[in-house]
């Protein structure tokens, strides 16, 4: 489950992490802007000394512009995921995207789950970030990590 492009540094993390085991990725992209409110995002971003990012999250495209992004995003990962040899398909999370990730769990019978996203304080420290309220819904284990770098 991710929120953004992975970057090169993502995909050589997430595709290392079992070896020379072959790994098929059924990947999940929700668009930033249907994920949280624009004030926890804000909060978000003062607590990383990001206040640039603060003051743009207005800017942040919301709705079919949203969709657009996610859709290009999902679509750069998968070929990034692809480049490596392991098999990678995904889709954009229309609805809440935990009850879609366990929903594919349960469709693919997968292993794990990995949930890779930027750092949510707020979210976190109150254990409502996805990896934390995904491990209590989808059966399998749960690997949280956090992007390298900006996409």
């Amino acid at each position: 489950m991710i929120e953004k492009a992975l970057t090169s540094a993502d995909v050589e993390f997430v595709t290392t992490l079992h070896g020379d085991e072959p790994v098929a990725f059924h990947v999940l992209l929700q668009p930033r802007g249907e994920q949280a409110d624009r004030l926890l995002r804000a909060i978000d971003d003062v607590a990383l000394g990001e206040l640039d990012d603060a003051v743009r999250e207005g800017e942040t495209p919301e709705g079919e512009e949203a969709r657009s992004m996610g859709e290009r995003a999902l679509e750069v990962s998968l070929k990034a995921l692809r480049t490596t040899g392991d098999t990678a398909e995904g889709r954009l999370v229309e609805d809440h995207p935990l009850n879609a990730l366990r929903k594919l769990v349960e469709e693919v019978h997968a292993d794990e789950v990995i949930v890779l996203t930027d750092p949510h304080y707020v979210e976190e420290f109150f254990h409502r970030d996805w990896a934390s309220r995904a491990r209590h819904k989808v059966g399998v284990p749960v690997l949280k990590l956090f992007s390298h770098s900006k996409a």
